[in-house]
């Protein structure tokens, strides 16, 4: 495996970054462009403070209100995505920050928006909807949050303190990429130079064992110094949330995380109980085979990303990646695979991997469609690459259609469907590479990849991170503290819960409550497996039935906001009010493994 070493980002070449040009031409536009919001949002203030009493001034108001909406997406998207492909940037940093000031200051002017329209009589807030359709969803809540609004003043004081609210977030950003220096490693007298990103996207799939457990080891003992610092960020973070659920009259910081969603605690709950109960002897018999065919001593918590074949798996660039995307998402149609394969062409993905840039990847849309998405990732010639830039294209399809179906205050879906058009797209990959070949040897490659890039990393490593947050909330609402020592303790106990004899959760593997940004953003981590369950249900429906799924697909994807998740999944053919899909998922799953062990024992 050939070693990697950094670019800084003044190095990279061009046709490897995004095109920010497609937002604004130049900073003086963008520079224009903030004044011109300020403009707007005083225009907006005077027409409307005081004066939402009908339904006409309200059909009004929404059109301008969504139009600053495009605006403030606009300016976000050009002012903070520079900081994410380089947070040594001072340069990109204070932009950042300062478009974040830019923003509370516009939020807080415009707070009074939802204030005044959750005081609307319910029976003008129906004729609105009444009248356009499109802004249903909108009205759907307004009239819920009628429960939840706090005084026009308070609201106001909160959007200003937006900067201070995501602050924990800024620091654990910072303290990861700007301030870790994890220097280099020595294995067998050769020197291997060692970041967060070559540890997360290169050295823990290495395919030298000697190597890679060296890698998490050097990894794990930087982290380490960094526990206690991070761990106070994120306290911060979780008490927030307590706090700002309290204010808002809820009895509980999961009912207030799982509110914007539309779920509640049962489907939350569900979602984590039973793959850490059924779910876990499958991996563990998958991970059991891998030692096997790998022949290693035992399994470590540094192992558990290592391909079945690593001989066979396939260099890929990023030129490679265009014909196995365009192959694995024609099944949804000519106008689809159009849509996505512009990507190339128009730079909608910075591919970098360069000292500074976050780790990952991330799909971001801008609001209303005013320009391409933007995709951010680390390209490194794996197979694993592929995985994750259909993953991303996935979202890139639906915030797309979503926005040309619907309204610009409508078009964006409940958190807990948003990751199933993107693991849908991994498994479109994944039959698509095993519909090419009757190679046995292809076949349980194939199946490999969908275990390791799209169960393991969605429905495993993103549910683990679920399991040990439920544990920290539950903490939290019970009006307990915590310190890196317990976090550790918390993140150790799920691990082996999970894995079990399987895998040895050797030191450095409780510190993975230290490499994800997910913690951050709310009760995130569980929609993966949640969005994934209904990818796989709507899929197999796909094999199954053919175009008649297709379309269905496709009609989901575009619904947006238009329906609370059980009704949206609906729509794709999956009924998420029970338990069925989950459990036919991991069922699907359990076959997959054994048919990789019979493709292994064919193969011997």
């Amino acid at each position: 495996m050939e070693k990697q070493n950094l670019m800084k980002r003044s190095e990279v070449p061009t046709q490897l970054t995004w095109d920010l040009e497609s937002i604004f031409a130049s900073k003086e536009d963008y520079q224009r462009a903030q004044e011109e919001l300020q403009e707007a949002v005083k225009r907006f203030e005077t027409n409307y403070k005081d004066q939402l009493a009908d339904k006409e001034m309200i059909l009004k108001s929404i059109a301008d209100y969504e139009a600053i909406q495009v605006q403030m997406s606009r300016l976000y998207h050009y002012g903070s995505l520079p900081a994410t492909t380089d947070l040594t940037n001072a340069t990109y940093t204070q932009m950042s920050r300062q478009l974040d000031q830019m923003m509370a200051d516009t939020y807080a002017r415009l707070s009074f928006y939802n204030s005044q329209l959750t005081q609307v009589n319910t029976d003008i807030l129906d004729a609105v909807a009444e009248k356009e359709p499109r802004y249903t969803s909108f009205v759907r809540h307004m009239k819920a949050d009628k429960e939840i609004q706090l005084t026009p003043e308070l609201e106001q004081a909160l959007a200003l303190l937006a900067p201070t609210f995501n602050a924990p977030v800024g620091i654990y950003e910072q303290a990861k990429l700007a301030d870790m220096d994890f220097g280099s490693f020595t294995v067998d007298d050769e020197v291997y130079p060692l970041s967060f990103v070559l540890y997360e996207d290169h050295y823990m799939y290495h395919t030298d064992t000697k190597v890679r457990r060296a890698a998490f080891d050097a990894f794990s003992k930087v982290l380490k110094k960094y526990e206690n610092v991070i761990a106070q960020a994120y306290y911060t973070q979780v008490q927030t949330e307590k706090t700002l659920a309290t204010m808002r009259g809820f009895d509980s910081v999961f009912d207030y995380l799982l509110y914007d969603q539309e779920v509640d605690q049962e489907l939350y709950n569900r979602q984590i109980d039973v793959i850490m109960s059924d779910l876990a002897p499958v991996m563990q018999k998958y991970i059991t085979h891998l030692k096997d065919v790998q022949g290693l001593d035992k399994v470590t918590y540094a192992d558990l990303k290592i391909d079945l074949d690593p001989e066979y798996s396939p260099k890929v660039t990023v030129e490679d990646s265009k014909q196995l995307v365009e192959e694995a998402i024609s099944v949804l149609g000519q106008e689809y695979t159009d849509m996505i394969m512009k990507a190339y062409p128009e730079r909608w993905v910075d591919f970098a991997q360069n000292i500074g840039k976050s780790t990952g990847g991330f799909c971001s849309t801008v609001s209303g469609n005013a320009a391409h998405p933007y995709i951010l990732m680390s390209w490194t010639n794996h197979l694993s690459n592929v995985y994750t830039l259909i993953h991303e294209f996935g979202h890139a399809g639906q915030g797309i259609l979503a926005s040309e179906h619907n309204a610009v205050v409508g078009d964006n879906p409940s958190l807990y469907l948003i990751e199933g058009p993107s693991t849908f797209n991994e498994l479109l990959l994944t039959d698509s590479l095993t519909s090419q070949t009757d190679d046995p040897r292809m076949e349980r490659f194939a199946l490999t990849k969908m275990m390791s890039d799209t169960y393991f990393h969605n429905f495993v490593t993103h549910l683990l991170e679920a399991a040990y947050q439920r544990e920290v909330y539950k903490r939290v609402d019970a009006g307990l503290g915590f310190d890196a020592q317990e976090l550790s303790k918390i993140k150790r106990a799920i691990l082996e819960e999970f894995w079990g004899d399987a895998v040895e959760i050797n030191p450095g593997a409780e510190l993975t409550w230290m490499r994800q940004p997910h913690y951050y953003m709310g009760l995130y981590p569980y929609t993966y497996s949640a969005g994934l369950t209904i990818a796989t249900q709507a899929f197999l429906k796909v094999k199954e039935e053919g175009q008649r799924a297709v379309d269905r697909w496709l009609e989901f994807l575009k619904t947006g906001d238009t329906y609370i998740p059980a009704d949206a999944a609906a729509v794709a053919g999956v009924d998420i009010r029970t338990d069925k899909p989950l459990k036919d998922t991991i069922a699907y799953l359990n076959r997959s493994v054994d048919r990789m062990i019979e493709l292994t024992n064919e193969l011997k």
